[in-house]
């Protein structure tokens, strides 16, 4: 068996990030979605928000803050840095995540492939993380797929 298919299962540490108001202030004016409900809690509640909400691809602010930095994941699943591309990226929100709100990420390899082609071979390494709040109600899971060539 691949060392690479030892991945399967494999459990990373989980961390905590604190959902910060500017944190999503920031990431809207970066992507450029001026959006009141971004901004301004009045006109999140108008909207039927209980309070400022994130932008949907916020997620990948808290892995960035919060998680795993590129070099970190490459240790952990053993990994070249230089062969490795991001392959693809899914959310799937189950709850609203808010401003304030204190997040536990909990992270796994769920799947590896290997694929054979005529230029290499490559792995392909799913990674599940699950979401939770402050009390502990599963909020959003993302699932992001790294390609490791070889």
């Amino acid at each position: 068996m691949s060392k690479v298919m030892d991945l399967i299962g494999l459990e990373l540490s989980p961390y905590s990030y604190s959902v910060d108001k500017v944190k999503i202030k920031e990431f809207a004016e970066a992507i450029g979605d001026l959006n009141p409900i971004y901004f301004n809690e009045e006109a999140a509640r108008q909207e039927g928000y209980d309070g400022i909400p994130i932008p949907l691809t916020f997620l990948q602010v808290i892995d960035m803050w919060g998680g795993y930095s590129f070099m970190e994941k490459c240790h952990i699943l053993g990994l070249n840095p230089v062969k490795i591309l991001h392959g693809e990226q899914e959310y799937k929100f189950v709850k609203p995540i808010y401003a304030n709100d204190v997040l536990t990420v909990k992270g796994k390899v769920d799947e590896v492939n290997i694929k054979k082609g005529s230029s290499g071979g490559m792995n392909i390494i799913t990674l599940k993380f699950e979401y939770h709040n402050q009390v502990n109600e599963l909020v959003a899971v993302s699932t992001n797929v790294t390609i490791d060539r070889h």
